[in-house]
């Protein structure tokens, strides 16, 4: 065997484990998730950071959300956002109360900040 074949099947066989990874690692299970469609009762809206003020931090913190059948927040994992924005989402998600329903639900909520 050729050290060009041995390359070849090193990089495929390493393609596809991370590829099997992510796939079983990522809190999704998969690459996208619908947004959450769940009406809420109470909404609480961010604080923007006073660090990120002063820094001009701008941008978009995405978080997926388990909700249980009583509305209460099962779970919840950032899936992406700028670490200073990020508390102040997670602190705004944990006060809201979504509507009964009959099983839980889940998908993504998106918070965008800007000054």
């Amino acid at each position: 065997m050729s050290l060009e074949s041995i390359r070849a099947r090193t990089a495929a066989s390493l393609i596809a484990f991370v590829t099997a990874a992510v796939m079983i690692l990522h809190p999704l299970g998969m690459w996208g998730q619908a947004e959450l469609t769940r009406k809420t009762k109470t909404k609480v809206t961010p604080v923007y950071p006073e660090l990120a003020r002063r820094t001009n931090i701008t941008g978009t913190v995405k978080v997926f959300v388990v909700v249980l059948p009583d509305g209460a927040l099962k779970e919840a994992k950032v899936l992406g956002g700028n670490p200073v924005l990020v508390g102040a989402a997670m602190d705004a998600l944990r006060k809201w109360k979504f509507e009964p329903a009959d099983s839980e639900s889940s998908g993504t909520v998106e918070f965008k900040f800007q000054p």
